[in-house]
């Protein structure tokens, strides 16, 4: 089977977002695939050349939040994604609102280390994406966010 032209752009920050990303990139790789993150080492680390850098930022740095939403904004701009993937945190959040704007398709994928309810962004994301996706089937409520197993 030949590569995909759906340009896909995937999003995670560091740690166990973007460990949590790593799993689905073999599902991944038939597409036009660019990835971005917070932590372009980690990237490097397995192989993916040329990621696309955004700041780290949560609910407690307004300023570094508002900065983050404009480079999701830049790379979105610049890639022009039919798709937008994250596994989280609020970079990819930022990505799949700014995707939003361009009319790609958004798929948020909460961590599986929110067991207990839905992580801050996976609320904002089930509002905003087109797609909300839960790793634990008790989270599943509603025709969002919806259980497909989990990544890990």
């Amino acid at each position: 089977m030949g590569k995909d032209t759906t340009r896909v752009l995937a999003v995670a920050s560091g740690g166990g977002h973007w460990e949590q990303l790593m799993l689905l990139r073999s599902t991944l790789a038939r597409y036009d695939i660019r990835f971005a993150t917070t932590e372009p080492a980690m990237a490097l680390q397995h192989g993916i050349t040329e990621p696309e850098s955004l700041p780290d930022c949560n609910q407690n740095m307004p300023l570094r939040s508002a900065l983050c939403a404009l480079v999701a904004l830049r790379i979105v701009l610049k890639h022009r994604p039919q798709v937008i993937l994250s596994t989280g945190a609020a970079p990819g959040f930022f990505c799949i609102l700014a995707g939003r704007l361009i009319g790609a398709r958004t798929l948020w994928i909460d961590s599986v280390a929110n067991g207990e309810e839905l992580s801050l962004c996976g609320k904002l994301a089930k509002r905003f994406a087109h797609e909300c996706w839960t790793q634990w089937e008790h989270l599943a409520q509603g025709p969002s966010p919806r259980y497909f197993g989990a990544v890990l």
